[in-house]
């Protein structure tokens, strides 16, 4: 559908990107994003990609908002403790932009619940805080062949990684990265911390690779993990490879598995 004068109006500096336009700008309002967790990660990354003109977003969280979510979780205020954060989320981006269709998930997510979701969706983003959730929304998306772009934060330091399911045969998931969680897979933010503005970090890093993944615009980063230390504000790009023995994508691959640094 053409846009609208306000449109125009609103995605104004959008628009004039030579990669993204009118046409782009379309697209984008047209994309349906799901986002697993409206936490640390989810929240920012939600937030942008509805500033962005996101046409619809699913967002699971089952959690309620807690003061100690506040923060990181920029989504939410004080007067928000207490209160269901997929209600809250919803709300907070309608204030922002009317143009986006929010759906909640207010449950646990499950095998199920994703089987119905995903086929809905253009792509996936991983913003939840645990590896048994990761791995499910990575065999789902490998399932429906959807594009999963995956974020993690602790202490200073935070990852994302985006994996081309469905487009690639040859491509790794995430558990190739992971076949099994490494040795602070039992750390959180609730026990190990985390600096709020790390999660942001991520989170908008999330949301810049989703546009450019509906667009098919810059380089992606498929394949790769971009990890970021911001306590020495260090950048390291390392090459993921595909697992041939992976319990959950299964492909044959001479490849070795898990990762190796990219040049």
């Amino acid at each position: 559908m053409p846009l609208n004068e306000t449109q125009i109006e609103r995605y104004s500096r959008q628009i004039l990107l030579k990669e993204l336009g009118g046409a782009g700008q379309e697209k984008l309002l047209d994309a349906t994003v799901f986002i697993l967790g409206a936490g640390g990660l989810g929240a920012p990354a939600a937030l942008y990609l509805a500033a962005a003109g996101i046409g619809n977003l699913i967002i699971a969280d089952f959690d309620r908002v807690d003061l100690s979510n506040l923060q990181r979780q920029i989504l939410f205020a004080t007067p928000d403790i207490g209160q269901p954060k997929g209600e809250t989320t919803a709300k907070a981006l309608g204030r922002l932009n009317t143009d986006c269709n929010i759906q909640v998930i207010g449950e646990r997510v499950t095998d199920n619940l994703l089987d119905d979701v995903l086929p809905r969706c253009r792509l996936a983003l991983d913003a939840s805080d645990n590896f048994a959730t990761r791995y499910m929304l990575n065999a789902a998306c490998l399932r429906h062949k959807k594009r999963l772009i995956t974020g993690a934060v602790l202490g200073f330091e935070g990852q994302i990684a985006t994996f081309h399911h469905g487009v690639n045969p040859a491509a790794p998931c995430y558990h190739c990265l992971y076949p099994s969680p490494p040795q602070r897979g039992n750390a959180t933010c609730a026990t190990a911390g985390v600096l709020g503005g790390v999660a942001g970090v991520i989170g908008c890093l999330q949301a810049v690779e989703a546009v450019k993944e509906l667009l098919g615009i810059g380089q992606s980063l498929a394949g790769q993990l971009l990890l970021i230390n911001t306590l020495d504000l260090v950048f390291h790009r390392i090459r993921i490879t595909k697992n041939p023995t992976c319990p959950t994508c299964q492909r044959d691959s001479s490849a070795p598995a898990g990762f190796s640094e990219s040049s």
